[in-house]
């Protein structure tokens, strides 16, 4: 196994992985419903389960709860 010749400072590490940070997601706003969402995520609004602006689950009824 490969073994550093010299210590590398805390200084020198650092300015290296200066690069290395998040990024802020991606935030969309549905055309459909107005609601705010991630990229490639479901999103709840009003109960239903939306995808791309489509309804995946529909929101369950008052009977369905009972």
């Amino acid at each position: 196994m490969a073994h550093p010749k010299s210590r590398i400072s805390k200084q020198r590490k650092r300015k290296r992985r200066t690069h290395v940070k998040a990024k802020a997601p991606h935030v969309m706003i549905c055309q459909k419903t107005g609601e705010p969402y991630m990229f490639h995520r479901a999103y709840y609004h009003n109960g239903a389960l939306y995808y791309k602006g489509q309804v995946v689950v529909e929101a369950p009824t008052e009977e369905e709860i009972d």
